[in-house]
């Protein structure tokens, strides 16, 4: 049995709900109904998609030549990032370049078996490629990014010897370039950097201090806030790692190669909490949208 709704048909008597795009039916992912009886003795269906870890994934899309072309023998990625609006998706490796693959667009009519997903074939090019020059250190994508608005499709990377970058995602060019200077006024490179959640700063990590940039005035302002305390209490070495509350709740997490982790106030830096126990030295934090917890 099918139902209509909205120029869409489905089947909600299977296990599997089946989505009529365009003539075509499209399995999506099995569903689970539920049927409730309202005070006035009707009806009511809901449908969820769940979870199925009994059918392995399918592979889509496949890259390896752009990687294996490089000039570089031992080349590797090193990060991938989705973009903001899940249009879009970028990657670092070894050549010290980025590379940015749009997704095709479905309702454009595309057909993505017209990709080829062989072994030694790539499906398509990477829209955009940056070559920074120097080794990657980290990336971070402007958090409101939308395709559809040009104007916020950027994002930030730290390289060695280098000044933060802000680029284009569109065209790959350079948009401005946020400082940081040493004691002998001479540039040091950020080992991290990850935009606050309203997208109004850029907090980058260094050797005991992490420092904030405003994303609307590059240069080299910037307030810097020691990881040390006078008491010698706090995270040392670098900090190589920062994270923000997906629940705009105004803590952060940044993660030291010195085996911390500290959870802080956005706004001061102050620290709530230092976590101890790692046996490593930290390369990677993240938060958890659903307990806000840090990882």
């Amino acid at each position: 049995m099918e139902e209509e709704r909205d120029g869409e048909s489905y089947s909600p008597d299977g296990e599997e709900a089946t989505l009529r795009l365009n003539g075509t039916d499209t399995v999506i992912e099995e569903a689970t109904e539920t049927e409730a009886q309202s005070s006035s003795g009707e009806h009511h269906y809901s449908y969820w998609s769940s979870v199925r870890f009994d059918v392995p994934p399918q592979r889509s899309y496949h890259f390896s030549a752009q990687f294996r072309d490089s000039p570089y023998s031992n080349n590797f990625l090193k990060g991938v990032k989705w973009s903001p609006d899940g249009s879009c998706f970028l990657s670092s490796s070894e050549d010290n370049k980025l590379r940015l693959f749009s997704l095709p667009d479905y309702y454009d009519g595309c057909d993505p078996s017209a990709y080829s997903v062989g072994s030694g074939t790539d499906s398509y090019g990477a829209s955009v490629v940056v070559d920074e020059g120097e080794p990657i250190y980290d990336f971070s994508w402007y958090p409101y990014m939308s395709s559809s608005e040009p104007v916020s499709c950027v994002f930030a990377t730290t390289t060695r010897d280098h000044p933060i970058h802000l680029w284009d995602a569109t065209s790959g060019t350079l948009r401005c370039t946020y400082r940081a200077y040493d004691s002998v006024d001479e540039i040091t490179a950020a080992i991290s950097v990850a935009f606050n959640p309203d997208g109004t700063k850029i907090f980058a990590g260094y050797n005991k201090c992490i420092r904030v940039f405003n994303v609307h005035r590059p240069g080299r302002d910037f307030k810097q806030h020691s990881t040390l305390k006078g008491n010698k209490e706090g995270q040392t070495g670098i900090i190589s790692a920062i994270a923000f509350s997906p629940s705009h709740n105004g803590m952060s997490a940044s993660g030291s190669f010195s085996q911390t982790t500290a959870i802080s106030r956005e706004d001061n830096m102050e620290f709530l909490y230092i976590l101890h126990g790692q046996e490593g030295g930290i390369t990677h934090v993240g938060r958890n949208s659903i307990v806000d917890a840090s990882i």
